[in-house]
């Protein structure tokens, strides 16, 4: 792959693409693809539904080549699908498991908590008689419907609804997303490893600590002894500040922007960031200065932490945008 952005007047970025701006491409469309109509549910817990328009454009297969060709090619998932729709996905889980509270349609979940609550709870076999034949027509829709011959029929004829909601009613709309999943052989290696992508795919609360940014770069100093050593040592120690300032959330920026600012990725893509990142120090401009291509940040070196988190500040914040309408 090879990426060219273009500012907001159509002029294209002179660089070579080393990676760099296929990353941040990749992170933007990860991004996109999250609010598209073929997902529905919790913003970190969506599952696919069935959309006549999308089918019909393909968009299920289409979209998931897009998470295929991302992380193979080093950029990041989409880590936003219900952890019970990736085990599914996944082959993993052979029957469907997910609380009736994950039903997105506000109207849907209200009548189904409603329906399987009072099934769940019937104490007779009379009463789970009754209420069956009462809700017959939404059971039927999903072709659960059935005799009650045991109380016990009353947990399998909500799994079996769970089940068609979720699954059956979405079949072909999965089987197009695991088709463009196939993409580069990437389907096997999520059957083959799933836990390794299961953060990729899925939304975790881990976050990036400061030490874990400081890990990822390595520092390139000037010869010991020298002058602008000793500066680089000082300005080492406020990068180090900076961080755990950013870390502790005191101001309007995150770990994840530095690293987005640096690199085009917001995570650490399961093959890991090549070239290794690496911390500069830039004499010549008062704001940090970028290379994605390069995997490069070059920290200004500035006589004062105040002003050094200054700089960091204005110059992160206002990176975005290049190539955005």
């Amino acid at each position: 792959m090879m990426v060219k952005f273009s500012d907001d007047v159509g002029l294209v970025e002179e660089a070579l693409d080393t990676g760099g701006p296929t990353r941040e491409f990749l992170t933007l469309l990860m991004e996109a693809i999250k609010t598209r109509r073929i997902f529905e549910g919790k913003d970190h817990a969506k599952y696919l539904t069935f959309d006549s328009k999308a089918a019909e454009e393909n968009e299920y297969f289409y979209i998931g080549r897009m998470i295929a060709v991302s992380i193979v090619h080093g950029g990041p998932g989409p880590r936003c699908l219900s952890p019970n729709f990736f085990m599914y996905l996944v082959g993993k889980d052979k029957t469907f498991e997910t609380p009736i509270d994950d039903t997105p349609d506000e109207e849907i979940k209200k009548a189904l908590l409603e329906v399987f609550c009072k099934i769940k709870n019937a104490k007779s076999l009379n009463e789970l008689r009754v209420l069956s034949e009462k809700h017959s027509s939404l059971l039927q829709t999903a072709g659960c419907y059935r005799f009650m011959r045991t109380l016990e029929d009353k947990k399998k004829v909500v799994a079996d609804y769970i089940q068609w909601y979720f699954i059956y009613r979405n079949h072909l709309s999965i089987q197009r997303f695991r088709e463009g999943l196939a993409t580069l052989d990437f389907v096997n290696a999520l059957e083959q490893h799933p836990s390794l992508f299961s953060s990729f795919m899925c939304y975790t609360e881990t976050r990036l600590t400061a030490d874990a940014v400081e890990d990822i770069f390595h520092m390139q100093f000037s010869p010991p002894g020298s002058t602008r050593r000793q500066e680089e040592t000082r300005v080492l120690s406020y990068w180090q500040d900076y961080l755990l300032y950013v870390e502790e959330k005191n101001g309007n920026l995150s770990l994840e922007d530095i690293l987005m600012f640096a690199t085009g990725l917001r995570e650490i893509p399961p093959a890991g960031i090549q070239p290794k990142p690496q911390l500069l120090f830039e004499a010549t401009s008062h704001f940090p200065v970028a290379n994605v291509c390069a995997n490069t940040i070059r920290i200004p070196v500035l006589h004062s932490y105040e002003a050094f988190q200054e700089a960091m500040d204005y110059g992160i914040q206002n990176s975005p945008g290049f190539g955005i309408p």
